[in-house]
């Protein structure tokens, strides 16, 4: 089943699909079973260099395409997704292990995407400013900024890449595409939606490999005029300083480590229920999860019991089982990762509730585990956990609660949860996070910015926000001709 639902694994550069011929592999692994499922070609120097000439000269085709005609591309490629939704999330599930329902979700989300930008394509405007001097006509024009280096890894193999893919083809740019190697062939099903819409060969190219080598190249070349990453700070950091050498502006979406204020006066039964469900989505492998719990005393042994009997109703199981809900973590790195966080915190003083252990069955899975009272020198309370790991503490006031939820560098997502309207108001313009759900978990649509703040990165994608990163304001001032 897994050798029949898998596609072949490429390189996608000029408009070919190279194989691994005369490359190093990698291994891609099913991380429910340990299976390999296929071998992953990875790009040498000589590869990337086509790939950038290709992309410098593909832009000045794609740029001069009219708006309508890239709307096109992009509308038929988010049909084509939604036609072949069953057979990517399959592909989704197969690599990174989420439960098939949650890649589904991933699939069409993706697609919406590239609806929505289809019709900005259309939208990209300018404007005519009155002159102060009589024969002087003054524009600003919003161009294309340039070809594209984007990189994404492995958790949302669908939606990330989508949410650059989309936004920079409508706005007229070429795009060289990294995703995560874990997690190769659903980026690369796209590309093929996106190939088979029409879209010019070149101006969308999607190359492996080792990831410090890769984004060297790509981000030395002067052909490079944007640079787009979702991942950890770490590496933010380190390609912002590459994308500084060559003054180039890039877009970063970072870790996480979501509070969640609970109030005394919220709906406890409903904010539990629901945390332990966000929690633990995508097996806590996502970057604007609830991670830390930060529960009003009066009702904090509520919630605790609340939330534990909620996680511990978790089905737990291979993601292409229907009744799954909770998969396995994406590699070993991340189960060798959750058991010295969770060792680190009871030897500190935290209580342990429930799971904390790995899960004796093939593939890389962990329980999902609840920590109460964790106290602030354990490591889990200062470092992004990116696993099924969740934090319970208490608080007393509003300016308690809302010191704890804005003391790490982390701002990427936060949420409370109360049935007063001033404590709503408060919180809603004191939580330092560039997303904010109150009484909700929910907070990702196509139509609006996504992004974060401080060390989470800066920069938003989604809505009309995130084609305007890819887009370069042009003043022109043209005097009449005096004869």
């Amino acid at each position: 089943m897994q050798k029949s639902s898998y596609d072949p694994l490429h390189l996608f550069i000029n408009g070919a699909w190279l194989a691994a011929a005369g490359r190093d592999t990698a291994a891609v692994i099913n991380p429910a079973t340990g299976a390999t499922l296929g071998r992953l070609p990875l790009a040498t120097t000589a590869d990337l260099a086509g790939a950038l000439e290709t992309a410098r000269d593909s832009f000045d085709i794609w740029r001069r395409t009219v708006p309508a005609e890239r709307a096109r591309v992009l509308r038929k490629a988010a049909t084509l997704m939604r036609e072949r939704a069953e057979h990517i999330a399959t592909m989704l599930t197969l690599e990174e292990g989420k439960p098939l329902a949650e890649s589904r979700d991933e699939v069409l989300r993706a697609a919406d995407y590239f609806e929505w930008f289809a019709e900005e394509a259309r939208r990209i405007d300018g404007r005519v400013v009155p002159a102060n001097r009589p024969g002087v006509q003054q524009l600003v024009k919003r161009q294309p900024i340039g070809p594209v280096a984007a990189f994404t890894p492995w958790n949302f193999p669908a939606i990330t890449p989508a949410r650059k893919l989309a936004a920079a083809l409508a706005a007229g740019c070429s795009i060289i595409l990294k995703p995560g190697e874990e997690s190769p062939a659903t980026a690369l099903a796209l590309a093929r939606c996106l190939d088979d819409a029409g879209l010019p060969k070149g101006v969308l190219q999607v190359v492996f490999g080792v990831p410090d080598r890769v984004s060297a190249q790509l981000i030395a070349s002067p052909v490079i005029r944007k640079v787009a990453f979702t991942g950890s700070m770490p590496v933010g950091r380190l390609l912002s300083e590459r994308a500084a050498a060559g003054v180039k502006p890039i877009t970063l979406e970072l870790g996480g480590h979501g509070p969640v204020l609970v109030f005394a006066d919220a709906d406890i039964d409903a904010a539990a229920k629901d945390g332990a469900a966000n929690r633990f989505r995508g097996t806590g492998q996502i970057c604007i999860a609830s991670t830390r719990f930060l529960i009003q005393s009066d009702a904090y042994h509520r919630f605790a019991e609340r939330f534990v009997a909620a996680t511990r109703q978790l089905v737990i199981g291979d993601g292409m089982a229907p009744e799954t809900q909770l998969g396995p973590l994406a590699n070993p790195r991340q189960l060798a990762k959750m058991e010295a966080l969770v060792a680190d915190a009871v030897e500190q003083g935290a209580t342990l509730l429930t799971g904390g252990k790995r899960i004796d069955r093939p593939g890389y899975f962990f329980a999902p585990t609840v920590l109460a009272d964790v106290p602030m020198s354990a490591r889990i309370m200062h470092e992004e956990p990116f696993g099924p790991i969740a934090v319970l503490r208490p608080f007393d006031t509003l300016e308690d609660g809302l010191a704890e939820a804005n003391r790490l560098p982390y701002a990427l997502s936060a949420y409370a949860f109360t049935r007063d309207a001033r404590t709503a108001l408060d919180v809603g313009d004191g939580l330092e996070a560039g997303m904010v759900g109150i009484n909700q978990y929910r907070i990702v649509a196509t139509e609006l910015p996504f992004g974060g703040m401080k060390e989470s990165g800066h920069g938003s994608e989604g809505g009309t926000e995130g084609i305007a990163a890819y887009l370069t304001n042009k003043f022109i001032s043209q005097a009449h001709f005096q004869e």
